[in-house]
């Protein structure tokens, strides 16, 4: 596996931002009711993700130390804010639907972590995979949420009735809901993580014991 798709792993699932480092939960769980929502989310994310890590990473030598947090902020908030009018303009029921989170992006942990730590020391090329890794990791988290919140809640999937009205529990439209589902997911994850961390830690006695024979 070479370098980029190791930055693209990386994101997706060893070092998930939501289910492995758990930063940036509050949008994560407050725009989740509605799979349309997440998925809205998670491409505006991804978007400003990408964009200002390339940017950062291009300009950084450039950027003097002493005032580099503000300069990060100033381009995180011109693509949230290009993000915003794109979606006012194009998808206005979406972009109500998510309300203040979409403004709020500019201060996700998600994004300045990235920024700081791998865009502003890393070649273009890596962190704009490392960028799509860590958004499209956010993405799929929420739009997983967001599809059994849906679901079980409403009975819905993109506001089309799939199971009876009988059959849902409002428990996972409300914000306990949320968090319960949350859990669930970071169970798992940890559950594969243990798994495999359990095989690799294995591997060794097994080879030895084939070459011993």
């Amino acid at each position: 596996m070479n370098k980029y798709a190791k930055l693209f792993a990386n994101g997706l699932v060893t070092e998930n931002p939501l289910l492995v480092l758990m930063i940036g939960l509050c949008s994560s769980l407050a725009v989740t009711t509605q799979f349309v929502n997440g998925l809205g989310m998670g491409l505006a994310m991804t978007f400003v993700l990408v964009a200002s890590e390339v940017i950062i990473s291009a300009f950084h030598r450039l950027i003097p130390d002493s005032v580099r947090i503000p300069v990060f902020i100033i381009v995180i908030a011109a693509f949230t804010t290009i993000i915003d009018l794109l979606m006012q303009a194009y998808t206005p029921a979406l972009s109500k639907a998510m309300g203040v989170f979409i403004p709020l992006i500019v201060v996700n942990c998600i994004i300045m972590g990235r920024v700081e730590s791998f865009a502003s020391k890393k070649p273009v090329s890596e962190a704009f995979f490392d960028g799509l890794g860590m958004g499209f990791g956010y993405l799929w988290v929420l739009c997983g949420i967001s599809l059994v919140r849906e679901l079980l809640g409403g009975g819905t999937f993109l506001g089309i009735p799939v199971i009876p009205e009988s059959y849902t529990v409002g428990f996972f439209s409300r914000a306990p809901g949320g968090f319960f589902v949350f859990a669930l997911f970071i169970a798992v994850t940890s559950a594969v993580r243990q798994a495999r961390g359990s095989q690799h830690a294995d591997a060794p006695a097994h080879c030895t014991e084939a070459a011993d024979e």
